[in-house]
């Protein structure tokens, strides 16, 4: 059994695509042992409460420096003996620090298909703005690795979500969130925690 940790920031719509699909057997030989959150205010906390998850909070400006900060977040997941980091909404830098630390075991889903509106500057209801300012005809989303390079790591999942004619940014958000990132990202999960993904030369292979 493989033991999850998610980072959050807000509302965590994501942490709750993952806990609906531990609960529903969608994710198997996996538990989320920890919610970590950059904000003692996220409702994501309360959301993990409510399942009988631990959790914890991490705020950056606690921190003088970010090698300080790099420092106290990696002990802190290491004392949950995380197998799997992912990131649900973690509006904190990670840094090159951590992510070498924890090197193909940080999972983010994010919502377009890279490599298409991703990268610095690239995240939230931003992201959707761009797509429908680009006037693209189909989005989606992306759940890959999280390395050094925003947005660079190896792919796992993507899946497509189509323009509507007079989308709006929030319901082209609602429609990636609901069709795309809340079905792949506990898919993604799920392989994960049975070993079915393997990476050769920066691209993953789903084993069967």
């Amino acid at each position: 059994m493989k033991n999850i940790v998610v980072l959050v920031s807000g509302g965590g719509t994501n942490l709750q695509a993952i806990i609906d699909a531990v609960n529903d057997g969608k994710i198997t030989n996996g538990r989320i042992s920890c919610v970590i959150s950059s904000n003692e205010n996220a409702y994501a906390l309360t959301r993990a409460k409510e399942n009988n998850i631990n959790t914890a909070v991490i705020k950056r400006k606690d921190y003088e420096t970010l090698t300080q900060y790099d420092e106290a977040l990696i002990q802190l997941i290491n004392s949950k003996s995380a197998d799997l980091i992912v990131l649900a909404g973690f509006m904190t830098i990670i840094s090159e620090n951590v992510t070498k630390a924890f090197e193909n075991r940080i999972i983010n889903v994010h919502p377009s298909l890279i490599p298409s509106f991703c990268g610095q500057g690239f995240y939230g209801l931003n992201v959707h703005e761009k797509a429908l300012s680009r006037g693209v005809k189909v989005t989606g989303a992306t759940v890959h690795f999280v390395n050094e390079v925003c947005d660079g790591g190896p792919i796992i999942l993507q899946k497509a979500v189509d323009v509507h004619e007079g989308d709006t940014p929030e319901a082209l958000q609602k429609r990636v969130m609901e069709q795309a990132e809340w079905v792949i990202l506990p898919k993604a999960v799920d392989l994960f925690c049975n070993d079915k993904i393997k990476i050769e030369n920066g691209i993953t292979i789903i084993k069967a």
